[in-house]
């Protein structure tokens, strides 16, 4: 499975949002410029994890968006069924029917059992566990050394 950019930028998108979780809405606009994805794409992002009840939108003059759900509820897992659809690598592994040689095909075994591992490692990973390994980075990075 190859992730698009759908499930990387948003994920990096919501990973903004659940850093700056309780400070309110957050501009679209400010989500762009933070992490280097275009309005226009973001805003097609939106549509989705709106809908799958990922985050919410709030309008006005200090409306944006802000995450639906704290970030220890929301696994890396169902952020990528909503932006990308199914883990499995090949088709056959989500609909046997389609392929006359599902039932005895050995590949399609190792393609689920592929598809499992990658659910697996997804649903274990939750918004916070990313906001705790992005501060973790930070601190590496901001460390200095005098002489």
């Amino acid at each position: 499975m190859k992730l698009s950019t759908r499930g990387r930028y948003g994920t990096r998108a919501l990973l903004e949002l659940a850093v700056r979780q309780g400070q309110g809405p957050v501009s679209l606009k400010d989500i762009s410029r933070q992490q280097g994805i275009s309005l226009q794409y973001l805003e097609h992002l939106i549509t989705p994890l709106i809908a799958g009840g990922i985050i919410k939108s709030t309008r006005g003059a200090r409306g944006g968006v802000s995450l639906a759900k704290a970030p220890e509820e929301i696994r890396l897992s169902e952020i990528i069924r909503i932006l990308e659809g199914s883990t499995s690598p090949v088709d056959c592994v989500d609909k046997a029917e389609i392929c006359a040689r599902s039932g005895r095909c050995v590949t399609r075994d190792v393609w689920s059992d592929v598809k499992e591992a990658i659910d697996e490692v997804l649903d274990k990973i939750t918004l916070r566990d990313l906001v705790e390994r992005q501060r973790r980075k930070e601190q590496v990075t901001e460390v200095m050394y005098y002489i």
